[in-house]
């Protein structure tokens, strides 16, 4: 039951009853609670739940909605997406349910039955991209020169040697980096599975071959005189250092090198950077948790298909009897 002198709040589907004040201090109440709902979850994943939910509404579907509707959907949506995608959709309409206190219909027996079902008929390899192995990356790196090589060199010996995300790497900023006489310390402050900000120092040694990430780093800041801000940054046609570069950006770079070295783009984006350092660690004999304190896995998992992909042909029981 409301209480005495309450109003309602609806902030991204969620309704909610604050006490009534002073109006200053009730618009600084309500200002606070939508900014702090607001930073519970990531713009991009705000961006997904919305996606869902619009693909659902399209369709038909309406909140609240019952099991046998989102069984519906996901049986005629199946014809035209992926078993990982209409996963995906579930989760938004499950979420939209949640924020206004409904059941969430896609937890029901009917709908998850359904989705099995979906698998066992439609179901595909989720797909991978290629990793981008230590002797491709040096083969590309030879490669880089012009206007944008400094940068470039940077970008991709950086992404590898500390096994980033693209949107980790594009996120970094000067403050971040500390050079030193072992190397290069970079505090990265926010990842994927680090949502509350707590942040992860990665360290990157000084390279033993020509392929050094450390010197390219430096060498990278001093030619572009970047000293605050982020740290990899557009260049123009006249080479003047702009903004900083988006996550697509990454993918865009590897691939056109990529292409030049006669390695199929179709195969390569910008994750193919943290796959290659997973599976050229491993085929290397680096041990697992030496490998998942550079990715900051949280789970074992998806670090283990990389290792057991990079290790195929190493102890491999063929090789004794042929």
């Amino acid at each position: 039951m409301r209480g005495y002198g309450e109003r309602d709040l609806t902030i991204d589907n969620l309704q909610l009853s604050i006490p009534k004040n002073d109006p200053e201090q009730e618009l600084n109440e309500a200002g606070s609670i939508e900014l702090y709902l607001s930073a519970a979850t990531s713009a991009n994943t705000r961006r997904a739940y919305r996606t869902d939910w619009r693909d659902f509404q399209l369709w038909g579907g309406c909140l609240p909605s019952s099991p046998e509707v989102v069984a519906a959907y996901i049986a005629h949506r199946a014809a035209t997406l992926s078993p990982h995608t209409l996963s995906r959709r579930l989760v938004g309409i499950g979420r939209a349910h949640a924020s206004h206190g409904l059941d969430n219909p896609a937890k029901s027996n009917l709908v998850q039955k359904v989705m099995r079902g979906i698998r066992r008929t439609h179901g595909v390899p989720q797909r991978r991209v290629a990793p981008l192995m230590k002797q491709d990356l040096i083969k590309i790196i030879s490669l880089v020169g012009g206007t944008k090589g400094p940068r470039d060199r940077a970008l991709l010996l950086v992404g590898f040697a500390g096994a980033f995300r693209r949107s980790e790497l594009v996120g970094l900023n000067v403050e971040d980096f500390t050079f030193s006489s072992e190397g290069l310390l970079i505090q990265l402050r926010r990842c994927k599975t680090d949502q509350v900000g707590e942040g992860r120092s990665i360290a990157i040694p000084f390279g033993r071959t020509g392929t050094c990430a450390v010197i390219a780093m430096r060498a990278w800041l001093l030619h572009s005189n970047v000293e605050t801000g982020a740290a990899f940054r557009s260049i123009g046609k006249s080479g003047r250092v702009g903004g900083g570069l988006s996550a697509q950006s990454v993918g865009a770079i590897l691939k056109a090198y990529a292409s030049r070295a006669g390695i199929s783009p179709e195969l390569i984006a910008g994750h193919s950077l943290r796959a290659g350092f997973v599976t050229s660690a491993a085929q290397a004999g680096a041990a697992v948790n030496q490998i998942q304190q550079q990715t900051g896995h949280k789970s074992l998992a998806m670090l283990a298909r990389y290792i057991r992909d990079g290790r195929l042909f190493q102890d491999n029981a063929c090789a004794l009897l042929l």
